[in-house]
């Protein structure tokens, strides 16, 4: 008796591991997807405009109490005038975020500041405004 020819070919695929896998990854990226946000948490005021391109520049965070950030690290004002004024030939964009509790001028007197240090493009972040229908 040849066995060989009783012998039939199995095509059917078990998905449950398949299935199973997917699930543990889809939970791992749903957990960790908030942690990759970046950045100093800040509230800004909501308004219409564009989005920036995703560039390369300078961003001034002002949080509610009044501490200055550039990029990401705590600064002085005194250092950040400082650095301004080295940066302001090389690149004259400067983007200031400053939450929304910040008095108008504390405001004021830090943007004039980052215009004495002889910078001349200065925009304002904020958060796109949602809208309701």
């Amino acid at each position: 008796m040849d066995s060989g020819k009783n012998r039939s070919v199995l095509s059917d695929i078990n998905v449950t591991p398949l299935v199973d896998v997917m699930l543990v990854l889809l939970i791992i990226f749903m957990v960790t997807a908030p942690m990759m946000k970046q950045g100093i948490d800040v509230d800004l005021p909501q308004a219409k405009g564009k989005s920036l391109p995703a560039e390369e520049r300078f961003v001034i965070v002002m949080k509610s109490k009044g501490t200055l950030y550039l990029n990401n690290k705590k600064i002085t004002m005194s250092r950040l005038v400082a650095k301004l004024r080295a940066v302001s030939k090389i690149n004259p964009d400067v983007y200031l975020k400053a939450d929304k509790r910040v008095s108008y001028g504390k405001v004021m007197e830090l943007m004039a500041e980052i215009k004495e240090a002889g910078v001349e493009k200065l925009g304002m972040v904020t958060e796109p405004r949602m809208k309701i229908r």
